[in-house]
């Protein structure tokens, strides 16, 4: 059993355990009959300090590999000759497939390729993406590339690097690049569906591949009103099956809201229901190996400092209603509460105690 989850099971306990040591409190304050026998719960003392209260919430979310992506040929018509397995990862420089037997490979960046690369070509901004590229596979080794929206000298030079390690024979090494030759997506692709089968004709715009990126990160569907309460940033606590708690940070938080589902004619949907994806970014532990998973999000919402605080476990039910507790010099005392903190197991004392008391809890 994890961590979180021995502190969960413990935390429902203290809700809980009030109640049940209220029935006992109460029986031993009532009035005894004469050979009844005294209920008696074993207790110990805790003080009524000042410290800080956190305000958390928590979310269902699911670990999945993140983004969506299509790899879509833009060459000559052709056919499919080759196409990675279900599963790969294509990195960087990558090979994606081959038509006509002609590899089509992966470059990172945001925008689509939509012309040929080479000398005398104008200014523009896949220049750039096209250049920051080479320069990170290492195809500019005497560091002459300016990395800008211009195609130089040294940017052709760089390609024919590229294409030496292709294998290529020099006087077929050209520094030019064809639309068709080159994909730029914005992450590593990770492999999940053939769109098209090898042997088939594919023509500018088929899609070939999709997929996802290779980083997985926990997405959790969150209720537009609950969001505005989230930041991007925002530190969170993820656990996830058979493991420790990890640390995550909020990294995105979706802008466009998912109705919700059509409900039934008994219960139908409300229309205030609608949900936005809220991407939460984790370290995964040594030797966790599940590809999805679902996920408990903890999220720390808000702190209180200066709060008088007592344990949730000295809370007693009173008759008729509210709480109260059992002082340490044996007296009762009626109370008013603000808000819980079930992280730490403590409740804010609104009215009835004062610092430095002593209440009676459980005996652990």
């Amino acid at each position: 059993m994890s961590r979180r989850r021995r502190a969960a099971t413990a935390i429902a306990i203290a809700v809980t355990a009030p109640l049940a040591a209220g029935v006992a409190y109460a029986a031993r304050s009532e009035p005894e009959a004469a050979g009844t026998p005294t209920a008696e719960v074993s207790t110990g003392t805790a003080t009524v300090n000042r410290g800080t209260l956190t305000q958390t919430t928590q979310l269902g979310g699911t670990l999945q590999y993140t983004g969506s992506y299509t790899a879509d040929y833009q060459g000559e018509p052709g056919v499919l000759t080759a196409a990675p397995a279900l599963g790969a990862t294509i990195g960087r420089g990558g090979i994606l497939y081959r038509v006509a037997d002609v590899p089509v490979r992966l470059l990172l960046g945001a925008i689509p390729v939509y012309r040929d690369f080479g000398y005398g070509m104008s200014n523009g901004p896949d220049v750039r993406q096209l250049e920051s590229n080479l320069v990170a596979l290492g195809f500019d080794p005497n560091h002459r590339i300016t990395v800008d929206r211009h195609f130089s000298a040294a940017t052709a030079a760089a390609i024919r690097r590229w294409e030496a390690s292709w294998g290529r024979p020099v006087a077929q090494r050209t520094g030019r690049l064809s639309q068709g030759q080159i994909i730029f997506l914005p992450a590593p692709l990770r492999v999940t569906t053939l769109q098209a089968r090898v042997g088939t004709a594919v023509a500018p715009g088929t899609t070939v591949l999709a997929g996802t990126s290779a980083n997985r990160a926990v997405v959790a569907q969150v209720d537009t009103a609950q969001a505005g309460s989230l930041h991007v940033g925002d530190q969170v606590e993820v656990s996830l099956p058979d493991t420790e708690p990890v640390p995550g940070r909020i990294a995105a938080i979706g802008r466009v809201a998912t109705p919700p589902s059509e409900g039934s004619p008994d219960q139908p949907a409300d229309p205030n229901a609608a949900t936005v994806p809220v991407t939460i970014s984790i370290r995964l532990p040594r030797g966790f190996t599940l590809d999805q998973a679902p996920a408990t999000i903890d999220v720390t919402t808000g702190t209180r400092p200066g709060v008088l605080l007592a344990p949730i476990a000295a809370l007693l039910a009173r008759p008729g209603g509210g709480y109260q507790v059992r002082l340490a010099g044996g007296g009762l005392a009626q109370v008013e509460l603000g808000r819980f903190d079930e992280s730490t197991g403590q409740v804010e004392i609104v009215s009835g105690l004062t610092e430095g008391q002593s209440v009676e809890v459980p005996a652990e």
